[in-house]
């Protein structure tokens, strides 16, 4: 990690802490499964993947994890709704996939409000 790649943002740390933590705890929820190699597989092995490419200063790896953040979203929603035994899971899920989606568009939009702000103090419309 170079002192110019996106990782060393604040945001950037949070997004990989994020979703190092959802790989982690579908790590924990999916074990006990008759074939939880197929389960980390489709649920652990994006976030980390991702969470490594973050870390690596991909540009794009941000933007996919806001998307998937929306799938997790609702996954966890779904969950917690229909499946009373794992509801504790599914909302921790839902935490999480909020703070991944925020994290990963944060600090978009503060530039983009940023330059919003010095157009209007700047006197353009």
């Amino acid at each position: 990690m170079n002192a110019y790649t996106p990782a060393n943002t604040a945001a950037s740390r949070l997004l990989i802490a994020a979703l190092a933590a959802l790989a982690a705890l579908f790590g924990i929820w999916f074990a006990p499964t008759p074939s939880p190699w197929v389960a980390l597989a489709v649920f652990a092995l994006p976030p980390a993947l991702l969470a490594v490419g973050q870390w690596r200063g991909r540009p794009t790896a941000g933007y996919w994890a806001s998307v998937l953040g929306l799938a997790w979203f609702s996954h966890g929603v779904m969950v917690a709704y229909s499946r009373p035994p794992e509801r504790w899971f599914a909302l921790a899920e839902v935490a999480l996939a909020l703070l991944i989606i925020f994290a990963a568009s944060g600090p978009g939009m503060r530039a983009r409000l940023a330059q919003k702000k010095a157009a209007r103090l700047a006197g353009k419309p």
